[in-house]
């Protein structure tokens, strides 16, 4: 296998990148791009930290990210299994990339920055759904945002529904937690009582 083991040899098969691709990296938001942050409900949030990276999902409804201003994200954390990976990361580490998805769209944005996490009790109140206010706010300041092209997307075919996957066909929860549990959790008790426990915990 022949390994490429510096930046020249990726220079010499890639070559460099084109107008469009560096022109569009900004340290800010236009307007442009708070379109799409508006009208996502999804976003990939990926951090380092001692223990190595990890990336997470986030959604809620469209524009559950808000932008406070052009340099400033703020986002909810709403429920979840408490493993807290990307805020433990944060505390040690606060370089932080989003990933913004708008379904029905092959653009994709990309926002690298720094973040922070507040629980201060006006801001958590803001984002409560249902009564119910966040826990803590992730707080981002955007060093660099640009749009990514619809290549992977398209080839992905990812919008299609005659290519979606039938759920039935994939393991479920449950029958991993029996596996990797080695049997202390019941699958299919997990499995029936998960979508109850969801409703309970959405917000």
């Amino acid at each position: 296998m022949s390994m490429i083991t510096s930046v020249e040899q990726l220079e010499a098969l890639y070559g460099l990148p084109g107008e469009a691709s560096v022109v569009k990296e900004l340290d800010q938001l236009i307007p442009e791009y708070a379109a799409f942050i508006e009208a996502s409900p999804f976003a990939a949030l990926a951090t380092c930290g001692p223990e190595g990276l990890d990336c997470s999902p986030r959604g809620d409804l469209a524009g559950f990210v808000r932008i406070h201003d052009p340099k400033t994200l703020m986002m909810p954390d709403r429920r979840g299994n408490n493993r807290a990976d990307s805020l433990r990361n944060i505390l040690r580490d606060p370089r932080v990339a989003l990933l913004f998805l708008v379904p029905g769209s092959g653009t994709t944005l990309r926002v690298n920055g720094r973040a922070h996490i507040t629980t201060d009790p006006a801001l958590c109140a803001s984002f409560a759904v249902e009564g119910k206010p966040v826990r803590s706010v992730t707080v981002v300041e955007v060093d660099a945002v640009y749009f990514q092209c619809a290549r992977a997307i398209h080839r992905s075919d990812l919008w299609n529904p005659a290519r979606h996957v039938d759920p039935r066909s994939l393991p479920t929860p449950g029958q991993i937690l029996e596996i990797t549990s080695r049997k202390n959790i019941d699958g299919e008790v997990y499995d029936r009582e998960w979508p109850e426990r969801a409703k309970k915990s959405m917000w």
